[in-house]
């Protein structure tokens, strides 16, 4: 089993910049992927939050965003014990945190 890591904030802008390094060309403004991201302009606390009610704003940028799955591959969370929002879902310690379901009322009233 590889061993897993935990991923901050800095962790994730670190390691864009060695991949960014490797590539020629990599200076280009156009490779900075978080740039074009719904969220950007967003606090990072509820980027990276592991609270479904804080990251409830963050998660409705995902829907409308450019680079959903740009994010989730570059970030791949389920390999990096993520903590936070990333394509479109939340994530807590590299797993999906599933969005509870509203009790159906039709259920209550029979």
């Amino acid at each position: 089993m590889p061993k897993r890591t935990l991923t901050s904030t800095s962790a994730l802008n670190s390691g864009f910049s060695l991949i960014s390094g490797l590539m020629p060309g990599a200076a280009d403004e156009r490779l900075d992927w978080r740039r074009d991201a719904a969220c950007a302009e967003i606090p990072q606390q509820y980027v990276f939050t592991r609270d479904l009610a804080e990251a409830e704003q963050v998660l409705r940028a995902c829907n409308q965003c450019p680079i959903r799955r740009e994010c989730e591959a570059i970030v791949d969370p389920s390999h990096t014990w993520f903590d936070g929002v990333s394509g479109g879902r939340l994530w807590r310690n590299g797993r999906e945190v599933k969005a509870r379901k509203a009790p159906d009322s039709r259920k209550q009233a029979a």
